[in-house]
């Protein structure tokens, strides 16, 4: 009988409410409902003495990583390693085993006698929906600031500053460089290891110098680039024949600023708009790089040349849109000249920084002036055929010569013959254990001669 007691006392103390409910709805029209549902909220912050900021995973339309959520992290490592109860383990690139605060642990941290609190949550991803772009399908994970109120100038300013300045710093000194190609409308990634550095590359001195104070120079313009008022981004052109080190250049230059390498692969871009989304989850600190750019495509649309000094500030950029949109060879490319452009120079190229574009081409004759203009492509580099000292530094990296007899010999030839870094290393590199540095001159030796007597006969 109690329990029957309670179900009904229970039961019109619900039908009660709603009634009430009802009746509020019927008689308080919607700008009063919100009036008082804004009281409300305004009389809880009041009681509330605590203040939440959130920093997610992912920010924007298209799903882009946060850099902030990224630099919390590494900061917050420690710490997680210290405080938290449950930690998730993972190897980093160095195989030793890193540990981090696992989905809805909280944390403690202390700034200038201030203690706040992390707490790392997760979205679930919504699977009745589909998009086309990265990650917005996927679990999202953010971190959740909370502190008092009376320390709020404190927190949003001198103490955010210095957990983003300290968690950069971590990135930057832990980070290994990634290697990413396009996919799918996707980047996909792999450890970036290749061993070329400018110590390494077969280059005459005086040019690599060069090369390297223009990119050291770069790597450290924010403030200039900022003054000028121009986006912190240059583009390279590296032209020349085959196997004269374009790809081996993009290595070295990746390894000297220790900057990501991002591979885009036109052909696999079906739109601008894809374009523009690739472009989008650049890191900074990075190289996109566009291979064999006059084979990508037909961006390079018939049109009358014209100087390359009268094309400056986009003088003739117009001509070239509308050449590639007259050209009726190419119907089934949505990626576009003007497309390009812009990624290069437009609008869309400010939406990130510290970034280096470069090109390659076996034939720079080919391409429009428009295309690589300085403003577009700021430094043009030739890689021309090996020279005597662009062999002296292979006869040091393959056989650890820095001289030799032989060498005089080799130095006339390649005066007088055209042979590829690539060639000359080839004939350097050892073939079997027995060879010495004696047979491997003798070999490019008589390759050299064998190539001076095919010009001769050729001419």
């Amino acid at each position: 009988m109690a329990m029957r007691g309670l179900f009904a006392n229970v039961g019109s103390t619900m039908a009660g409410l709603m009634f009430v409910c009802a009746m509020f709805r019927q008689y308080f029209p919607e700008h009063l409902r919100f009036s008082v549902w804004r009281r409300y909220q305004n009389l809880v912050k009041f009681f509330n003495p605590q203040i939440s900021i959130t920093f997610n995973q992912f920010v924007g339309k298209w799903a882009t990583p946060s850099q902030a959520y990224g630099d919390i992290r590494t900061y917050l490592g420690q710490t997680s390693f210290a405080q938290a109860s449950r930690l998730i383990g993972s190897l980093a690139h160095n195989k030793t085993l890193v540990l981090g605060m696992s989905d809805f642990e909280e944390v403690t941290d202390e700034f200038q006698g201030v203690q706040v609190r992390w707490l790392l949550g997760k979205h679930a991803p919504n699977t009745n929906s589909i998009s086309v772009y990265s990650g917005t399908n996927h679990e999202k994970r953010y971190y959740t600031l909370t502190f008092h109120k009376r320390h709020r100038a404190l927190i949003i300013g001198p103490y955010l500053n210095y957990v983003l300045k300290e968690g950069r710093a971590l990135n930057s000194r832990n980070r290994k460089k990634k290697l990413y190609t396009n996919e799918d409308n996707e980047w996909n990634q792999v450890v970036f290891q290749h061993p070329a550095t400018f110590e390494t590359l077969a280059l005459d001195p005086e040019k690599k110098k060069e090369i390297m104070d223009d990119l050291m120079a770069f790597s450290k313009g924010e403030q200039f680039y900022a003054r000028i008022g121009r986006a912190w981004k240059r583009g390279y052109l590296l032209y020349g024949p085959p196997g004269t080190g374009k790809s081996t250049m993009i290595a070295a230059m990746a390894n000297l600023l220790n900057y990501d390498v991002y591979d885009l692969e036109l052909t696999g871009v079906k739109s601008n708009t894809e374009l523009k989304k690739l472009l989008m989850e650049i890191s900074s600190k990075s190289i996109i790089v566009i291979e064999d750019i006059d084979c990508s495509l037909d961006l390079t649309a018939p049109r009358k040349k014209a100087p390359t000094d009268k094309l400056a500030d986009g003088e003739g950029d117009d001509k070239v849109k509308k050449s590639a949109t007259k050209s009726k060879s190419n119907e089934t490319r949505n990626v576009t000249l003007s497309g390009l452009l812009n990624f290069i120079d437009g609008i869309w190229s400010s939406c990130g920084g510290e970034r280096l574009i470069v090109f390659t081409t076996n034939h720079v004759e080919k391409l429009d002036p428009a295309l690589i203009r300085k403003g577009r492509m700021d430094k043009h580099i030739e890689l021309a055929y090996c020279s005597f000292q662009a062999f002296k530094i292979l006869a040091k990296n393959y056989l650890s010569l820095e001289s030799h007899p032989a060498f005089p010999k080799i130095g006339e030839l390649l005066g007088q013959v055209n042979m590829t870094p690539a060639d000359v290393a080839e004939h350097l590199m050892p073939k079997t254990l027995s060879e010495d540095a004696e047979f491997r001159l003798e070999d490019l030796i008589k390759a050299l001669e064998k190539a001076k007597e095919r010009e001769k006969v050729g001419s």
